[in-house]
C-alpha cells in the first residue's frame, strides 16, 4: 500500500533545526524513504530537493575547498603511514562485520601488491577471500604456480599472521611445510617478495631473466 506524509515538506519549508551535516542527511534519507513509500520520484520531489540544497548550505559553512582537499591529502598520507590492515590485525575482527569487511578488502589489496612485487603474470595466480564465520577473521590467499601465501588471524599469536609455502601449481593445496611471517612483512611487499624468492627458491621473474641474458 502506498502512502504519503507531510513531514518532509514541513522540514523542507523550515529546515532551521537541521544545523549539522548528520541531521540534514538523516532528513534527506527519511524524505527519500517517504517518496519510495508514496510511489513518488525522489529525484523530482520538491521537499527532497530543498533539503538537499539546505545540506549544501550547511556544508558551505565549513572551510573552503582548497583547505578541505589539503586535509584529505594529509589524511591519505597518514593512513598510508599507519595502514589500517596492521591495526585490524592487532585488534582482531571477530564479531565486527564492518571491520572484517575492511580487513578482507585491504588484505586482497596487500596480496595484489605482493603479486606485483613478485612480478607474477596476471594469469599465473589467484587471490581468494574466505570470510568464514562471524567469530573468526577468515583468510585471504594468494595462490601462484610456485608460491602460496595466506593472511589470517588465527591462534598462533602475533607475528604469525601470514603463512607461506612453496607449491607445484595452482592445483597443489598441500605443498611444502608452512613458514610464518608477520603482518608488517606483508605490508613491505618488495622486502617480503625478496624473502619469498630466497627461502622458497622461486624462479626468477621473466623481466629479471631477460636482464640476465641481455
Amino acid at each position: 500500500m502506498h502512502y504519503d506524509v507531510a513531514m518532509r515538506h514541513q522540514q523542507a519549508l523550515d529546515p532551521s533545526a537541521l544545523t549539522t551535516i548528520a541531521a540534514a542527511l538523516h532528513a534527506i534519507d527519511a524524505a527519500i524513504t517517504d517518496c519510495r513509500n508514496a510511489g513518488k520520484d525522489s529525484e523530482t520531489d520538491p521537499a527532497v530537493i530543498l533539503l538537499a540544497r539546505h545540506l549544501g548550505g550547511v556544508c558551505a559553512r565549513a572551510a573552503d575547498d582548497t583547505i578541505l582537499r589539503r586535509t584529505c591529502i594529509d589524511q591519505i598520507a597518514k593512513i598510508r603511514r599507519h595502514p589500517v590492515l596492521r591495526t585490524l590485525a592487532y585488534r582482531g575482527v571477530g564479531y565486527d562485520e564492518a571491520a572484517k569487511r575492511v580487513f578482507h578488502a585491504e588484505g586482497r589489496a596487500a596480496m595484489r601488491r605482493l603479486a606485483e612485487a613478485l612480478e607474477l603474470d596476471e594469469r599465473s595466480f589467484d587471490i581468494r577471500s574466505n570470510k568464514a564465520g562471524p567469530a573468526v577473521s577468515g583468510e585471504i590467499t594468494l595462490h601462484g604456480e610456485e608460491v602460496w601465501v595466506r593472511l589470517s588471524l588465527g591462534c598462533m599469536g602475533p607475528d604469525t599472521e601470514v603463512a607461506f609455502r612453496q607449491v607445484r601449481g595452482r592445483d597443489d593445496h598441500c605443498g611444502d611445510r608452512n613458514r610464518w611471517a608477520s603482518i608488517n612483512e606483508l605490508l613491505a611487499p618488495d622486502r617480503f617478495a625478496a624473502r619469498l624468492r630466497r627461502e622458497l627458491r622461486l624462479a626468477a621473474p621473466t623481466s629479471q631473466s631477460a636482464r640476465l641474458f641481455a
